[in-house]
């Protein structure tokens, strides 16, 4: 696969949810049907070994094998791919980074050090070796939320003015001053925000998402952005419809019962029912039974119909 630049870097990216067995194992088989499904629907690109990927509960012949089967399928296809490196310890990401470069993806995702977080100076320090390691393959900061060091507009700044040259990012947008601000100092990264606030977002000129809502659908989250170009008004008013499902009927796992985020992903994709993916986690966290699946669907059928007519 040839490299994305950052000006590449666009759209409704799709990410690689980790299928589970009774056992706890990875299913191989399964996750290979998904990456056939992905590609089927023709998202704009496809990602490994986000949150909902479980990156960081996989043993190191694990993310090989995840990653080997995603980037067989995506070079054969075609279809734009990246490879999630990250991981807690800066030397495991380095070295999945140093592996990750014969798969030949389109850019490679990192996450800081996260047990403890890093000031700027020794966040330029990693980045600047991973940027090395890569040797020409784009790198993408993933910066969510919950990331344990979260980057202000002026620290993508620093970062570039320190001779780091990030293709792109994935932050958790914010308000018009946001975006003049990140926008105006970082004019040559690309911006992903999360997918529930894409309309929004395109708007105010970020450039895509690595999308939960692809999680509920993709095909779906795919047309959505693409009428984001055609009939933005249309978009920003299922955006709303989006939200209000997410926050009466997803947020409410998170906050009230305490779920990760990873397990909202997982039942998102169990509720949109488009692969066989599952609703269980790797030990020891937690996940939403199956039964609680048909409930949300139907809320989701109410708000959201359209997920439901493709």
């Amino acid at each position: 696969m040839i490299p994305l630049q950052s000006h590449q870097i666009r759209g409704n990216w799709a990410t690689l949810l980790l299928p589970v067995d009774a056992d706890d194992s990875i299913s191989l088989s399964r996750l290979g049907d998904e990456i056939d499904q992905l590609i089927a629907m023709k998202v704009d690109g496809i990602y490994s070994n986000g949150t909902a990927g479980e990156f960081y509960n996989q043993t190191e012949n694990e993310f090989d094998a995840v990653n080997s089967l995603l980037a067989a399928k995506c070079n054969r296809a075609g279809m734009p791919f990246q490879v999630g490196c990250s991981h807690m310890s800066p030397q495991l990401s380095l070295e999945r980074l140093k592996r990750s470069l014969a798969w030949q993806p389109s850019a490679i995702q990192v996450i800081l050090p996260d047990w403890f977080p890093p000031s700027m100076e020794e966040v330029i320090v990693f980045l600047r070796k991973m940027e090395e390691a890569a040797v020409g393959t784009p790198l993408v900061l993933y910066n969510p939320p919950h990331a344990k060091k979260r980057l202000t507009p002026a620290d993508f700044k620093t970062i570039r003015e320190a001779g780091i040259h990030l293709a792109g990012c994935k932050v958790p947008g914010g308000d018009a001053a946001w975006y003049r601000d990140m926008l105006g100092q970082n004019p040559e990264l690309s911006v992903f925000i999360p997918g529930h606030h894409l309309a929004t977002g395109v708007k105010a000129g970020a450039h895509g998402a690595y999308s939960n809502v692809a999680c509920l659908h993709p095909a779906v989250a795919q047309q959505w952005y693409d009428s984001m170009h055609t009939a933005m008004d249309a978009a920003l008013e299922l955006e709303t419809r989006i939200q209000r499902f997410m926050t009466e009927h997803i947020v409410p796992y998170i906050t009230q019962q305490g779920y990760s985020n990873q397990a909202v992903d997982k039942l998102l994709a169990a509720v949109g029912g488009w692969a066989d993916v599952g609703t269980r986690l790797r030990w020891p966290y937690r996940w939403i039974a199956e039964e609680e699946v048909s409930g949300v669907r139907e809320a989701a059928k109410r708000l959201v119909p359209e997920f439901f007519e493709y």
